[in-house]
């Protein structure tokens, strides 16, 4: 099943490697035999989803989640069902992805406007006087 990130963005199945292990913790006889912990590959660098610019970010965004090969691993034993930490591990792969993938906006530089000056020069002025009006040499 592919995984839609966004409308534009959708992730074919073949690009995805799901793999299941043990989770860790207590469990009693069933956590001894069942592999409830899924873990989510896909192989960033050889992917043709993304143009270099969108994996250059994603790689920067992403570093913790990624391995010296450029494969990036999550994993969830949240659960005690491999089908809800499947899709938990999906949802948080979505998620990291698309902030992954956001372009921040540009900052515009703006300046105070010449009220905001004058104010904040008045404020300035009535603080000094009143710290000149503490002089007690006049007592």
């Amino acid at each position: 099943m592919d995984l839609e990130i966004r409308k534009n963005l959708t992730i074919p199945s073949s690009e995805l490697t799901y793999v299941t292990s043990r989770s860790s913790g207590p469990g009693g006889q069933h956590a001894n035999k069942s592999e409830t912990r899924v873990t989510l590959k896909w192989d960033l660098e050889n992917t043709e989803l993304l143009g270099p610019i969108q994996k250059s970010r994603v790689r920067k965004k992403l570093s913790t989640y990624l391995t010296d090969e450029g494969i990036i691993k999550l994993s969830s034993d949240a659960n005690r069902s491999q089908k809800r930490n499947k899709s938990d591990v999906q949802e948080r792969f979505c998620r990291l992805l698309l902030a992954a993938l956001k372009v921040p906006k540009r900052r515009k530089k703006t300046k105070p406007s010449r009220r905001a000056k004058e104010r904040r020069l008045k404020n300035k002025k009535k603080k000094s006087d009143k710290k000149k009006n503490r002089n007690f040499k006049d007592w």
